[in-house]
């Protein structure tokens, strides 16, 4: 067990996925140019709100992921996986300064 001292920031995935409860404090949100498209995120996420951008967007064969804001709970666990397993692409932005940013409002 030792060899995965490294992962031991990452938590346990839930035996179900939750839901957004309440407006969170932050949100997650990929830096899409910083994204290798790897997918380690993904299987981490507990409300299952991460997904591959569409091909066609960029037309390459590995797209990067992006985050579904409206779903998002602002836990940081992908944005912790990404920064432990991959590449650190993920980075989590207060849920004021993102609506500012994007011009989305976030329930």
């Amino acid at each position: 067990m030792a060899k995965y001292n490294h992962l031991k920031g990452i938590p346990e995935l839930p035996d179900s996925p939750n839901i957004k409860k309440k407006r969170p404090k932050s949100v997650a949100v990929v830096d899409e140019d910083n994204c290798t498209g790897c997918q380690a995120c993904v299987p981490f996420c507990p409300v299952d709100c991460i997904e591959s951008v569409p091909k066609e967007k960029y037309g390459i064969p590995i797209p990067p992921v992006q985050i579904r804001f409206d779903e998002c709970i602002g836990c940081v666990v992908c944005a912790r996986v990404c920064t432990k397993m991959t590449w650190d692409a993920i980075r989590m932005i207060d849920t004021d300064t993102f609506e500012d940013l994007y011009g989305m409002k976030i329930n």
